[in-house]
């Protein structure tokens, strides 16, 4: 007869514990959270452009527009003057609001003081005679005639139409105009008067009208 000796825990050993019948579970697979489109999930908050106002553009100014005339310089009582203003299209790049910015300044209308209490307003800044294919001392739709002989300070104003591009291609108008001023242009208006003679002024230098 014999007898052997065993310890838990020792090489050859059979757990006797008994058997649940059940494994280890997987960890669950946590699915990505669909934001949208604009990849706007909760407490996420998408930048968009700010609004804008002339006030915000006050560093943003458009070139002086030029002013001219013709006859140059002078006019004749009575009779049209032609005058001439030049203002284009302009794109100044800069920063407003901390963003990054194109300011677009867009002529849209003249006004023309004409330096003796009278204005006119037109949507371009008038053209040549010979550009419109009329002669001189004809009605243009910025022409004016003096009535009174004398030298009158004319100026205009332009007045542009701001908009702003951030930088998408798209520009948003911002209300309201911004102005630009020319002046410092003199017309000096004189009379003429015709007269009937039998010489020319060359054949008689102190002849009338001469």
């Amino acid at each position: 007869m014999g007898a052997g000796e065993s310890q838990p825990g020792k090489p050859g050993d059979t757990d006797s514990r008994p058997n649940s019948g059940t494994s280890p579970q997987p960890e669950a697979t946590v699915e990505p959270e669909d934001c949208g489109p604009l990849n706007r999930c909760e407490n996420y908050v998408v930048a968009g452009p700010p609004d804008v106002t002339l006030a915000d553009l006050a560093s943003f100014r458009p070139a002086q527009p030029t002013l001219s005339g013709e006859p140059a310089g002078f006019g004749v009582v009575g009779m049209p003057t032609n005058l001439l203003a030049s203002a284009s299209e302009q794109r100044i790049p800069g920063t407003v609001l901390g963003w990054d910015v194109t300011v677009r300044f867009a002529p849209v209308a003249y006004v023309f003081d004409h330096g003796d209490g009278t204005t006119t307003r037109a949507a371009t800044g008038g053209a040549s005679w010979s550009r419109l294919g009329q002669g001189q001392f004809t009605p243009t739709a910025t022409s004016h005639a003096y009535q009174a002989r004398g030298t009158y300070p004319v100026s205009v104003t332009v007045e542009y139409e701001a908009s702003v591009d951030f930088g998408s291609g798209t520009w948003r108008p911002v209300p309201g105009v911004v102005r630009a001023q020319a002046a410092g242009y003199g017309v000096r208006v004189v009379e003429v008067r015709t007269a009937l003679v039998d010489r020319t002024c060359v054949e008689d230098p102190a002849g009338p009208g001469c």
